[in-house]
């Protein structure tokens, strides 16, 4: 098993994935947004059953991101949340993951939560790997299932993606950062409906 290095408070990776990782993040793909396919969720159950396969600790293995609410305009990339049962559990699981081909993305907010990316694969994968408890995965769940119940909210986020992808389309963070406060706000909304 490689050591890990630490880089920030909450961030570790394997020796020698650093390097690939900060590369990676700083090259941007064209913001490409699709129109709903009805094959995502049969796909992300697909790429699911693999990857309990691969990592039978996973406590869950959830779809998030725009594929996984129907009918919304979405980049067409699964985005799924594999949970753990801690961040011990992390190390091992990302060597699984680079022996399967996953390139390493990061851990941009400090979260947590660990980015790893397939492009080999139709549609492309985006997995993240986070301790059991985390917020940011609680926060995504609580996103999707409010748009979900939400048609007039979830129209009102498709409307400002397409928006938001004409001005950045080379642009994938500044995409993301322009959605953070809908999405925020989303989220608020819908953990206080939870209480």
């Amino acid at each position: 098993m490689r050591k890990f290095q630490r880089k920030r408070a909450s961030e570790s990776w394997p020796v020698g994935c650093a390097a690939l990782q900060r590369e990676k993040m700083m090259s941007h793909d064209p913001v490409e947004l699709v129109p709903y396919d009805p094959q995502w969720p049969q796909a992300f159950r697909r790429i699911r059953d693999r990857l309990l396969v691969l990592l039978p600790q996973a406590l869950s293995i959830d779809h998030i991101g725009s594929t996984s609410i129907s009918g919304m305009t979405a980049k067409p990339l699964i985005d799924i949340d594999i949970v753990l049962p801690s961040l011990g559990h992390i190390e091992a699981a990302t060597d699984v993951l680079l022996a399967e081909g996953y390139e390493p993305r990061g851990n941009r907010y400090d979260d947590e939560v660990w980015a790893f990316l397939s492009r080999g694969l139709v549609p492309r994968e985006r997995v993240y790997l986070c301790p059991a408890g985390n917020g940011t995965h609680r926060n995504r769940l609580a996103f999707r299932d409010h748009l979900i119940a939400h048609p007039e909210a979830a129209a009102e986020y498709a409307a400002l993606k397409r928006r938001l992808a004409g001005k950045f389309r080379m642009d994938g963070d500044g995409y993301t950062a322009h959605k953070r406060e809908f999405v925020n706000a989303i989220v608020a909304r819908a953990l206080a409906d939870d209480r």
